[in-house]
């Protein structure tokens, strides 16, 4: 049996017309969640025992739970308390779209903040000692330093969290936003032709994901400039330093 190129292309079509959506949930998701994640970062790190404690009970109801769950919550739970429906966010917790970017938000800020706080920790110490003699201190010392090489630290692990947010994008077709799997589901149940359907959806997941994983290369190349040309073993051993500075604390 041949391919059916006229519907592998209209179906491609109708998918790339949905992409838009997909792509402003992963944006505005992944933003909202990173300065939230940064603030739980913060508040993880400030030794201040109940800022410390909220934040990690944050990450463990957020890491701890289906992110299908919480959507549910955001979408559909919310809505059954009078004092929301009649509040001042009624008219953005009513919008599927806000109240799916509000879940993949929450959620993502969750894993990030661990992946935020494991890359400052992994900054060595005798790097901050250093920057605090040569007189830097407060701000200065965030800005030229942790910031800086902390993001270094973070990329690698936090690109995987990004390709997974592009993923759980798909689960915002159960509240009834129509972005790429909701119409895939959609064709589906007008041709019941599976296979096809869900082929040029997974291409255009993996196109998208292919794109910001070279993206996250791309800046990594950018922050470690010491590190180009160097043979494997050199960059093995620049990045276990600090990984194995972080075990001892």
């Amino acid at each position: 049996m041949g391919l059916d190129l006229p519907f592998l292309f209209d179906t491609l079509r109708q998918l790339l017309a949905a992409l838009p959506v997909t792509l402003a949930l992963f944006v505005l998701s992944i933003s909202f969640g990173a300065v939230l994640a940064l603030g739980l970062t913060a508040m993880r790190l400030s030794g201040i025992g109940i800022l410390d404690r909220l934040a990690r009970a944050y990450v463990f109801v957020f890491r701890g739970s289906p992110l299908l769950i919480q959507m549910f919550f955001v979408y559909y739970g919310l809505a059954q308390f009078p004092a929301v429906r009649h509040g001042p966010l009624w008219p953005v917790l009513r919008d599927p779209f806000a109240c799916a970017v509000i879940a993949l938000a929450l959620c993502t800020a969750g894993y990030a903040t661990e992946i935020f706080r494991g890359a400052i920790l992994a900054i060595p110490h005798q790097q901050v000692e250093a920057a605090r003699a040569a007189g830097m201190s407060g701000w200065l010392l965030l800005r030229r330093m942790i910031l800086p090489i902390g993001l270094r630290q973070a990329l690698p692990a936090y690109s995987t969290e990004l390709i997974l947010m592009v993923k759980s994008t798909s689960l915002a077709s159960v509240i009834t936003v129509i972005e790429v799997s909701g119409v895939a589901q959609h064709i589906i149940a007008q041709t019941y032709r599976t296979m096809e359907v869900f082929l040029c959806a997974a291409m255009i997941y993996l196109v998208v994901n292919f794109t910001i994983a070279r993206l996250v290369a791309l800046l990594e190349h950018a922050l470690t400039p010491h590190l180009r040309g160097q043979p494997l073993s050199v960059i093995a051993a620049a990045a276990a330093v600090p990984v194995e500075r972080a075990a001892l604390h």
